[in-house]
């Protein structure tokens, strides 16, 4: 990548490379969202912040921050075998840019197939028409990306339902509690939401959601 900034600066570079860069730059979001694990990361985090009732805390910008870090490092020893295997010997001119950019998608790949459930990925194996492969890692990446977003998805909202459970318990026995007292017209959330902050701080529940959402892939 250094080496085409210096061509692009120097007005020497292939017009096909120029188009390669721009695209790349364009692409690299939806990247970062479809084919890590930011999507899971940031519906489980907005999960959190909805079944405490808090609604603009953490505000929308420091979740995206958290949940690029904790992606960062989730996607760590991805990143290090990219950059060893195809990164570094780019830079010294032993492959052609064609053969780093194969050799990116490998590890990517990977990532995806470990953490994509085998049924979801059948399914979009039969819907696109693919022939089955022995070996997963054949698959081109329109089937593997599609199936691991799905999963993604599935795993997010999984986590979401669990999360908001001891919340849900905890507004049914403070409304429970209020209008055995009689004070149907005290909104039981403005009650509960204390109780609530307290039970998640007490368990330490930041600490113990960032490390389930990191361990949970492989």
């Amino acid at each position: 990548m250094s080496d085409l900034l210096n061509q692009l600066n120097g007005g020497n570079v292939p017009a096909l490379d120029l188009i390669f860069l721009i695209a790349f730059a364009a692409l690299l979001p939806s990247i970062v969202v479809m084919m890590t694990s930011f999507t899971r990361t940031i519906i489980i985090l907005s999960f959190t912040r909805n079944a405490m009732g808090v609604q603009q805390s953490p505000p929308n910008m420091v979740m995206v921050g958290i949940a690029m870090f904790l992606t960062l490092y989730i996607m760590s020893p991805v990143v290090d075998q990219i950059n060893e295997e195809a990164y570094q010997p780019y830079l010294r001119e032993e492959i052609t840019q064609e053969e780093a950019v194969e050799r990116m998608v490998v590890p990517l790949k990977q990532f995806m197939l470990r953490n994509t459930n085998i049924d979801t990925l059948d399914n979009f194996v039969r819907i696109s028409g693919t022939s089955i492969e022995e070996n997963v890692e054949n698959y081109p990446l329109t089937v593997v990306v599609p199936s691991f977003m799905t999963t993604e998805l599935k795993k997010g909202f999984i986590a979401g339902f669990l999360i908001y459970l001891p919340f849900l318990l905890v507004d049914i026995i403070v409304s429970t509690t209020l209008m055995s007292m009689g004070m149907v017209m005290l909104p039981p959330a403005m009650v509960s939401l204390p109780f609530k902050l307290l039970l998640f701080v007490t368990v330490d529940g930041w600490e113990l959601l960032f490390t389930s959402i990191s361990t949970a892939y492989r």
